[in-house]
């Protein structure tokens, strides 16, 4: 399987972003946008292990011993987790978690753990959310900082200047990100070049500190201080905050030019300097305060602090477009409602924008600039988020690699052991936090958790009662077919059952006494896949009398356009006209009731996301002087 997904990268890139590009220019493309948050780590990872919140005292062994594990967690996680293993677990192309769970689903139908591992899944996508909130607000915080590196007496002006660069990047966020993205790539090309030679600089003068590489280094650390290395964790975990976005942004750029641009520029970029950092501060104890920047010389701080906020500006334009798509995701799979979408380029698939997920983005990376002032603070909200979602995508993948893939257990139980020791040790460092801050990705992955699971066992339930009332389709042709008066034109019946009557028919019968000539009883599917390619798109059935039910399939990462393929639509009479169509579609009241299902409060709390959700007729983009809505009330 994995030689097969990776032979296939460059066609499935070609086929679902529509256009074939080189191996070296997707890889550029990725280190500008899979790699800007782990790429900025440098800017406050080193720095919070030493003058962080669990301030670690500066000695040989403490200094060698956390490169040691920054070096090794690189490579435990990042380069044997990620890039190895967790990539090779593809949905048609697509990663993250919802990819993933949606993947076991379809290969394992039927499976009684589908339902905890979709919980799994939902909670990983729950603190991915608190993770988009954090990371703009604690990136641009750590590179702006830098100017009193330069000048000690602009301090106050750190939180103004941040606040400032986040409002600007995201009031930009509706004219989209494709003039932008072509500067991206070679911005941070700069950024990592810029790594790589403060490191070097700073190892030249003290070339001893290459030895910290060896593994032994990190275990003397653990050994010699084993209470300040497990509280150093939650710091040195801060140095891979980002690697997830590896998987999840695997569909943009496909699984080869993430591992080329991983291991030739991004993976030695990011080493050199963690021990430039080492070495300057083995020299030089005082620079603790900010090692990143004071490894460059004098004269090169403001021009380091200028490139370091545009490398932090990407890094964050990543993780806000990373937070809308997996907000089209969770909507497409039902666990979100619908929202407003809005596709920001006519030619570059998957660049979208969302106002309520920009907003709400927007006032919580405020909050939490204001609330918390310093990259310092924030670190302490930083990394809970991510490993959680680590551990999670652990477990997920566990169960892929010993129930799916069927690897030999003698050597993948070993290696999904290493990988779970590793992952929890990090999630119980940064429970730590939780006091100084760490509460907040908590509660922002509580809310998002309880938001996902309510819509979505919400929408179970009402399709529930909605299958228990309906009347056989069969049934009602032959009773209402021939007695109804029939008049010209198509009525399209909008419904999330693919069997029975939907309510809007029986009601339009109800009140208006009449049927049209033609009948489509239209389901609108979104399969458990990224894409559904156009051949197999549309379903037609006769169901006899003017009767047609019609089913359309689209993948979850595909824009939904029903007028455009209804116009496609074959063997059910005439091609369809709009002027001649009418769209029929049910607005469903809810009462909240004793029924078993759903504790009173997360019934008044579906209510209240149905109320708000965008409406069927613009998410679906239909006509809108051709819809006609009727009211319905559904207890559940």
């Amino acid at each position: 399987m994995s030689n097969q997904g990776a032979s296939s990268d460059a066609a499935t890139h070609a086929d679902h972003h529509g256009h074939q590009q080189s191996l070296l220019k997707l890889a550029v493309g990725a280190v500008g946008v899979v790699f800007g948050d782990i790429g900025t780590s440098p800017l406050y990872a080193f720095k919070e292990t030493f003058a962080g919140h669990h301030p670690l005292g500066l000695s040989t062994v403490s200094i060698y011993g956390v490169i040691s594990l920054i070096f090794w967690t690189m490579m435990l996680v990042v380069t044997l987790k990620y890039v190895s293993v967790i990539m090779r677990a593809d949905n048609r192309g697509e990663g993250g978690s919802l990819a993933l769970i949606a993947l076991i689903s379809r290969l394992s139908p039927g499976d009684t753990r589908s339902a905890q591992l979709v919980l799994l899944g939902v909670m990983a996508t729950a603190l991915f959310f608190g993770d988009a909130i954090i990371t703009p607000a604690m990136s641009v915080l750590s590179a702006v900082e830098g100017i009193t590196v330069v000048e000690a007496r602009m301090q106050p002006l750190v939180v103004p200047i941040a606040i400032a660069i986040l409002l600007g990047l995201f009031l930009f966020q509706s004219r989209g990100t494709a003039k932008v993205g072509a500067i991206f790539g070679p911005i941070v090309l700069i950024y990592f070049a810029t790594l790589a030679v403060l490191g070097i600089s700073n190892i030249i003068a003290n070339p001893a500190i290459l030895w910290a590489l060896n593994p032994w280094y990190a275990l003397q650390f653990i050994i010699a201080m084993p209470g300040a290395a497990f509280l150093a964790l939650g710091s040195v975990v801060l140095a891979v905050t980002g690697a997830e976005a590896l998987y999840a942004d695997m569909g943009h750029f496909g699984r080869n030019p993430i591992r080329l641009a991983w291991f030739a520029l991004v993976l030695p970029a990011l080493m050199i300097n963690y021990l430039g950092q080492g070495a300057l501060l083995t020299a030089h104890p005082e620079a603790v305060s900010n090692p990143f920047f004071l490894m460059a010389p004098e004269w090169a701080r403001l021009p380091l602090v200028v490139l370091a906020t545009l490398a932090t500006i990407i890094a964050s334009q990543a993780v806000i477009s990373g937070a809308f798509s997996v907000t089209q995701q969770a909507i497409q799979l039902g666990f979100l409602p619908r929202m407003k979408i809005v596709h920001t380029s006519a030619s570059a698939f998957g660049q979208i924008y969302i106002p309520a997920v920009n907003w709400a983005l927007l006032v919580l990376v405020m909050f939490l600039v204001l609330a918390f002032q310093s990259s310092s603070n924030l670190a302490a909200a930083y990394g809970i988020a991510v490993t959680g979602t680590m551990l999670i995508d652990t477990l997920l993948v566990g169960v892929l690699v010993l129930t799916i893939w069927r690897w030999p257990a003698w050597w993948a139980a070993p290696l999904l052991a290493i990988f779970l020791i590793v992952d929890f040790a990090y999630f119980a460092s940064n429970l730590t936090k939780v006091p100084d801050g760490g509460w907040f990705p908590l509660v922002i992955g509580l809310i998002g958790f309880t938001g996902l699971t309510t819509w979505s066992r919400g929408r179970a339930l009402m399709q529930e009662r909605l299958r228990d009332s309906s009347m056989p389709m069969d049934v009602f042709i032959k009773s209402a077919a021939a007695a109804a008066t029939r008049v010209p034109g198509t009525a399209v019946f909008m419904t999330t059952s693919p069997v029975g009557v939907p309510q809007a028919l029986l009601h339009n019968l109800k009140h208006n006494k009449i049927l049209h000539e033609r009948i489509m009883i239209l389901t609108v599917v979104i399969d458990e896949v990224p894409y559904v390619s156009d051949e197999d798109r549309i379903g037609v059935k006769d169901l006899g009398g003017g009767f047609y039910r019609i089913l359309i399939r689209y993948g979850f990462m595909q824009e939904i356009d029903i007028p455009a393929v209804l116009k496609k639509v074959e063997n059910c009479g005439p091609k369809l006209k709009m002027m001649e169509t009418s769209f029929f579609l049910s607005r469903q009241t809810l009462l909240a009731s004793d029924k078993p299902g759903m504790a009173i409060w997360r019934e008044h709390l579906f209510s209240w996301m149905m109320r708000n959700a965008e409406s069927a007729m613009d998410f679906f983009k239909l006509p809108t002087n051709r819809v006609v809505e009727l009211g319905s009330q559904v207890e559940i």
